[in-house]
């Protein structure tokens, strides 16, 4: 079938395509947003200012955004770049709550920001640095209270609020179903999405799994290593607390209905911190398990991670994912032809051309060739190009246009 007998596919339809591996009227071109900031010919005013900045909504409960963003903004971005002839997605997170029986107290000493969550079963507490230093515009920065969940946290947190097995029956009071008043939002929410999505044609992903990511949050990077390898039942009830409430949100998430697909995140579950020995004792099982929900109700699976993704190729297809975000042959230096060689048509990808290294210092040659290089090894079916993983504040726009151009050529 030649290029001008395919039938026009909206978004919507066309990244399911890809997702499905099947033929498309034409390459996908999906760029995710974070604090991207677009010439000023495509902002918008809302209440008398320029929006600068654009985000998605997937960030709400993980991140503090500078500015105001809301889902009339996701609606206006997603209307830019369907105008420009890119597909966009809009992504939802789902709400949970605590237990209106955990007390809260919050104080600062010096340069730390504090937390006592007295649960019925005990204190956990929390212990992050405010670090204060100058944040360039449009990138999220540090909230003046602590979240159990944010990823600014990571690098800054004196005292995770697990440490001991001790810490478990004391954390499920924080990870609990959403409130009445969450859900009626959630629920308002998505009525909205619905309707723009069908007027316009645009895919719906549901964020509703933290996975390893929930975990490193939880317990830190080094500890997390450690217990993993040296006290396994601990850590392994911590995956299962995390993987139980990543259960509750994807049920509760589906039940609502109004998506395509549901993503788990994946940045911390890749080699730079798993083994693949690791990977499959703590993670794959349960990503089997969700992806298993998910595939019964009719909806696709995505999954995260940016690294080390040759390492984990069979152990995602045999798990049944649809989606891989993010293909990088840049920093992740992925051999295309190897990767297309092991995918074997199994499982649909994203990605292509690398944000901070090609897209941010590179020239349009530069950004020509990843592109082409991309499409020409992998083919047009099951493929998404995709910046990896997101436009940033200070990705150049004069970049993302070389980027367009490019993929117009070779889509």
């Amino acid at each position: 079938m030649n290029q001008t007998s395919k039938s026009k596919l909206n978004s919507r339809e066309r990244l399911l395509a890809a997702i499905n591996r099947k033929e498309v009227d034409h390459l996908p071109l999906y760029a995710w947003v974070f604090g991207f900031s677009p010439p000023g010919h495509l902002r918008w005013k809302k209440n008398g200012r320029e929006v600068e900045h654009w985000y998605t909504m997937r960030l709400e409960h993980i991140h503090t955004l500078p500015e105001p963003w809301d889902i009339s903004d996701d609606f206006k971005r997603v209307k830019t770049w369907l105008n420009l002839g890119l597909d966009d997605v809009l992504d939802v997170s789902f709400p949970w709550s605590i237990n209106p029986e955990v007390k809260i107290r919050d104080w600062r000493e010096e340069n730390l920001l504090c937390r006592i969550y007295q649960t019925p079963e005990g204190e956990i507490l929390q212990k992050v640095k405010k670090t204060e230093e100058e944040i360039p515009p449009g990138w999220v920065i540090q909230p003046d209270k602590l979240k159990t969940f944010e990823d600014f946290n990571l690098p800054r947190t004196v005292k995770f609020p697990v440490s001991i097995k001790e810490d478990l029956p004391k954390l499920k009071f924080l990870l609990c179903e959403p409130t009445k008043q969450q859900i009626g939002n959630y629920q308002e929410r998505i009525s909205l999405i619905k309707k723009f999505s069908s007027k316009n044609g645009v895919l719906v992903a549901g964020w509703s799994a933290f996975g390893m990511d929930g975990v490193i949050w939880l317990i830190g990077i080094e500890k997390a290593i450690i217990t993993a390898m040296t006290e396994q039942d601990f850590f392994q009830e911590l995956v299962e607390m995390v993987y139980n409430f990543d259960l509750m949100r994807t049920e509760r998430m589906l039940e609502v209905g109004g998506i395509d697909i549901i993503v788990q995140r994946g940045w911390y579950s890749s080699t730079d911190f798993w083994s693949p020995k690791l990977f499959r004792q703590y993670v794959l099982p349960n990503l089997k398990k969700l992806v298993k929900l998910v595939h019964q109700k009719g909806l696709k699976f995505a999954y995260v991670m940016t690294t080390g993704v040759m390492n984990f190729i069979e152990d995602l297809c045999a798990a049944g994912v649809d989606l891989l975000y993010f293909v990088d042959p840049g920093q992740d230096r992925v051999d295309l032809n190897l990767l297309q060689e092991k995918l074997r048509g199994r499982m649909a990808v994203a990605g292509g051309v690398n944000t901070s290294i090609t897209l941010t210092k590179g020239n349009p040659a530069e950004i020509k060739e990843a592109v082409f290089n991309f499409v020409d090894t992998l083919g047009k079916r099951g493929v998404i190009l995709s910046p990896v993983d997101a436009l940033f504040p200070d990705t150049p726009w004069q970049s993302v246009e070389a980027m367009i151009n490019a993929w117009k050529e070779v889509r």
